[in-house]
């Protein structure tokens, strides 16, 4: 067969025998592939390398910044302001001391300044790819030739043969030739913790999913224990890695809702700006018959569209939102990428794995079924302090010895080992195992003091075929001769005969049973009916059906050290001593975190790998899924596994997401059609993940989360968010700051746009009424919207939520910036501003073009510089809460916005009466009056939005 008719499936291999493998890709598994073959594939198949799509280079990001249509508009001002100053430059009109083209050289620097700002967030290089590049392999060993010979992994072609020992990394994805005792760690794939036995001599069904194809390797994952050979299969992207790669490159990154809002607004303020630029200038060669003033006319134009745009905008907001990201780690969450913080607030559905996440990863007994009675245990963690209970009532160890000798089998027939650190218990080995160290010690069972009263002497190890194992203690008091009560402990007082052994047995519940013929009831055993032989096999499904892993245990006396090999023989005959069901505990804090979830109109919803039986009982116990709730299935919880939605149509499953709050046995890969599925709805989504296959699914959603305690690289890189402690409440968290960091945004909005419209028709107005010149500078501008207006809403960013932030239903992330009464409160304060600050303009143009007046006549405009900067102090104050009058607020609950109001007005006034500063910004001095009659101006703004609410309350309405 030659190259080019070699097969294109890769999903097939696994279903193949070794031999019809080999065959398909013309390879030998003594020899290789010749020189000539290996030439022919390379041509064919290409290196073995993940290939990277090619991305934006950083000079066009930094281009993109500056296609921003209010930074066009400001560079178009700057460039007009810049003519004016060159042509009263060469005309000689510039008035003593004024500094040319200072107004182009402040815009330019502010364009500059925020074009740099957008280009640090958006040039993050996206990193996912690096990372899954980082597994590959870059040695590997090869047969070529009939020669061992080491090669580059990108060298690798299908057809190749490959040899694996431990502690390798897997170049690429192939089929077993032959293996010995070979386990590869496919976790980082796979989702799946254990290391996985490979068999080479297994064909399996076309449909097996990834994690069981027990006959294939795959690149990126690693060899623990054993060797094998390997016929290659797929190269670069056609591996498992080359198409997660693949996937998250094809997902396309949307615009955040803050960045879609941010579009909105600044299309809405320069369409705005330009049509009043228009209204003025016509209306300005109307009123004079011609264009004698144009040069006048063009100079208020610059300053309207000046003033229109909120230059300190973009950086309050991105001071805003790292001051969300510090608050945030704080509470382990560590965002990777800013505009998440706000994105967070608008999420609807939150998608969270089970293990670790909504649970502890320690598996705690719950359940212990001995002689026809179930006690609950209670407890935390891996803590070995506890109560039994039956019936809710504790009850005391003396009075149920069954437990007693059911924990010491726990404890015997166990490898792991349980101990203190850093005043936390954790276990070193099987967590299972864990767990039966932490119920032994509830009991006051020690596995260290039972080992010198039982010491090991034989064991039969775990077999998957076997489903148990067996541990032979030597009995101590026994075997010494002292069998009195001084030798022997109480516990397995009941155990012994004269037999100086004893055999511990755990494992299936269904086999143990089998192989037992008596019971341990009390201190002594009795016969095993087939009435108590039922009634335990009911135990064991009703433990199962609450999601419960069950083992069985149980007993047996031997006279001598059974030989290596007679387990089969051995293990017959046992005494039967009772059921241990356990489970993955949830979290203590997660019950809470659901409930404020679904508070504040968030659905959570479980995806796990494990059995539908436990993720059920876990998702009921947390209050993710109820009875009837959500499921259309009155009878129950509907919970949705891997195989049913692999079976589904993407318009079947979009018709089932709304409807499922559980899925089970699901892979990885699912998790991408399922956030798809949620987005298609309208559903604006959370997903967590830890392994490599979630990558696409974290960067599809719209808020990546991964784990920071057991997540890959790759996740991290591909993911919005970490967290730190790999907890739901976090997450819960998070969402909770994003909507207050929202609701701030918003609230700076109003009140830097409330100004900013009263500006801009303050200086249309100014020429319109008949008073001469333009009243503020483009220079003056840039100080109110950079200073005055950026102080204070920097303040207001870390005002403190409200209480019932989380007790409402997300916002819609695709609501307009001037949703909820947010534009009619704009344009409201923007006219009584307006009106406000003309009011004192008229007043103060005849006060200072009066008779005898003294100082410049140009003074006017001074007052009404000071007026509107003075009158935004004033709604700063006033702005802090939509509803409750300023009175009623703690005025030292957000002390950054007395600070920002006290620094702000100072340096307003230093502008005033500072010489050289006056001289720069072209202000004028004033008296004790002028200043009194501006501060009297600018009080009405703060008493305008305090009676607004006052109105409102007695209206019972609620304000934006």
């Amino acid at each position: 067969m030659s190259a080019n008719s070699l097969p294109e499936g890769a999903a097939v291999w696994h279903s193949l025998e070794v031999d019809k493998a080999l065959d398909l890709l013309d390879s030998n598994a003594d020899s290789g592939l010749t020189p000539q073959e290996i030439q022919q594939r390379l041509q064919k198949y290409g290196p073995n390398e993940l290939e990277e799509s090619a991305g934006r280079s950083a000079w066009e990001i930094l281009l993109d910044q500056f296609k921003n249509i209010m930074l066009l508009m400001l560079i178009g001002v700057a460039l007009i302001s810049g003519f004016l100053d060159l042509m009263a430059l060469r005309e000689g009109r510039l008035k003593p001391g004024e500094v040319p083209f200072k107004d182009t050289i402040a815009i330019l620097a502010i364009v500059i300044l925020n074009g740099i700002l957008g280009y640090v967030q958006e040039s993050r290089a996206e990193k996912a790819l690096a990372a899954l590049k980082k597994m590959t392999s870059p040695l590997v060993r090869v047969i070529r030739d009939t020669r061992l010979v080491e090669i580059a992994a990108k060298e690798l072609v299908p057809g190749d043969v490959m040899l694996l020992e431990a502690g390798m990394q897997i170049a690429a994805d192939g089929r077993l030739i032959e293996q010995s005792n070979l386990q590869v760690r496919e976790s980082a794939l796979t989702g799946e913790a254990e290391a996985v036995n490979k068999q080479a001599s297994l064909k399996l069904p076309e449909e097996t999913s990834l994690g069981d194809r027990l006959n294939v390797v795959y690149q990126g994952t690693e060899v623990v224990q054993g060797r094998a050979k390997v016929l290659v299969t797929n190269t670069g992207m056609t591996t498992e890695l080359g198409k997660i790669a693949a996937m998250l490159q094809a997902v396309e990154s949307e615009p955040t809702p803050l960045q879609q809002r941010m579009t909105q607004l600044g299309n809405v303020l320069v369409t705005g700006s330009l049509i009043l630029v228009a209204i003025v200038v016509v209306g300005g060669v109307i009123k004079d018959g011609g264009f004698k003033n144009i040069q006048e006319l063009l100079e208020v134009s610059l300053s309207m569209a000046v003033a229109v745009v909120p230059e300190g905008l973009p950086a309050v907001i991105t001071v805003t939102l790292a001051l969300g990201t510090q608050r945030m780690v704080r509470q382990n969450a560590l965002i990777r990428k800013l505009p998440a913080v706000e994105t967070l607030g608008s999420v609807t559905t939150i998608c969270s794995d089970k293990t670790g996440t909504l649970t502890q990863n320690k598996m705690v007994v719950q359940s212990v079924s001995t002689n026809n009675k179930t006690f609950r245990v209670i407890g935390e963690g891996y803590a070995p302090t506890g109560d039994f209970q039956l019936d809710g009532q504790k009850i005391s160890l003396e009075d149920s010895p069954e437990i007693s000798a059911l924990s010491v089998a726990c404890a015997i027939c166990n490898d792991s080992v349980l101990q203190k650190e850093q005043g936390e218990w954790a276990i070193l080995g099987d967590p299972t195992e864990g767990a039966l160290l932490t119920l032994a010690g509830k009991a006051g069972i020690e596995k260290d003091q039972w080992n010198s009263k039982l010491p090991r002497v034989a064991e039969f190890p775990f077999s998957s075929e076997r489903k148990r194992m067996s541990v032979v203690s030597q009995v101590e008091g026994v075997a010494t001769g002292d069998a009195s009560s001084r030798g022997i402990d109480p516990a397995i007082a009941g155990f012994l005969q004269s037999e100086p052994y004893l055999m511990f047995t755990k494992g299936s519940p269904e086999l143990t049973l089998a192989r037992s013929t008596q019971i341990h009831l009390g201190n002594h055993s009795a016969p095993l009916t087939e009435e108590q032989r039922q009634k335990i096999l009911a135990e064991n499904d009703l433990m199962a059906s609450k999601g419960l892993r069950v083992l069985g245990f149980a007993y047996k006396s031997l006279a001598e050290i059974p030989p290596e090999g007679s387990d089969e023989a051995s293990e017959q005959g046992l005494v039967w001593l009772g059921l241990v069901g356990m489970l993955d505990a949830p979290r203590p804090e997660v019950r809470a975190a659901v409930q404020e979830c679904r508070d504040a109109g968030i659905r959570p919803v479980m995806i796990t790998g494990d059995h539908q039986l436990t993720a059920r009982a876990i998702a009921t116990d947390l209050g993710i899924a109820q009875e009837g709730d959500a499921s259309g299935n009155p009878s129950g919880v509907r919970v949705l596994t891997g195989q049913e939605l692999q079976r589904m149509s993407d318009e079947e499953l979009e018709q089932n997401v709304d409807l499922v709050s559980i899925y089970a046995r699901v892979s990885p890969e699912h998790k991408l059609r399922i956030v798809q599925a949620l987005q298609r709805r309208g559903r604006f989504v959370a997903m967590t993940g830890d392994g490599v296959n979630d990558a696409p699914a974290l960067k599809q959603a719209d808020i990546g989360i991964a784990m920071g305690i057991t997540g890959t690289d790759v996740s991290k890189e591909a993911s919005d968010m970490v967290l730190l402690d790999d907890n739901f409440a976090t997450i819960v968290s998070a969402t909770k700051e994003g909507r207050v960091v929202y609701t701030n945004i918003r609230r700076f909005i109003k009140y830097i746009l409330g100004s900013n419209i009263g500006e801009v028709l303050t200086i249309a107005a100014a020429p319109l009424i008949g008073l001469g010149g333009v009243p503020l500078t483009p220079l003056q501008i840039l100080w109110m919207n950079l200073v005055t207006d950026g102080l204070p809403a920097l303040a207001l960013a870390v005002e403190p939520p409200e209480p019932d932030v989380m007790q409402r239903p997300p916002f819609s992330p695709r609501e307009s910036i001037f949703a909820r009464g947010l534009g009619s409160y704009m344009i409201r304060i923007g006219i009584i501003f307006a009106i406000i600050t003309i009011a004192l303009m008229w007043w103060a143009y005849q006060h200072t073009h009066a008779a005898g007046y003294q100082g410049d006549p140009e003074t006017w405009k001074t007052m009404v510089f000071t007026t509107l900067c003075i009158a935004q102090m004033g709604h700063a104050i006033a702005i802090r809460s939509n509803n409750r009058l300023t009175i009623e607020m703690n005025p030292f609950s957000n002390i950054f916005v007395l600070a920002a109001v006290v620094v702000t007005t100072i340096l307003q006034l230093m502008l005033v009466y500072v010489p050289p500063l006056r001289d720069f910004f072209g202000t004028h001095y004033l008296n004790m009056q002028e200043l009194g009659v501006c501060i009297g101006f600018s009080a009405l703004m703060f008493v305008w939005i305090e009676a607004e609410k006052i109105f409102l309350r007695i209206m019972g309405k609620k304000a934006v």
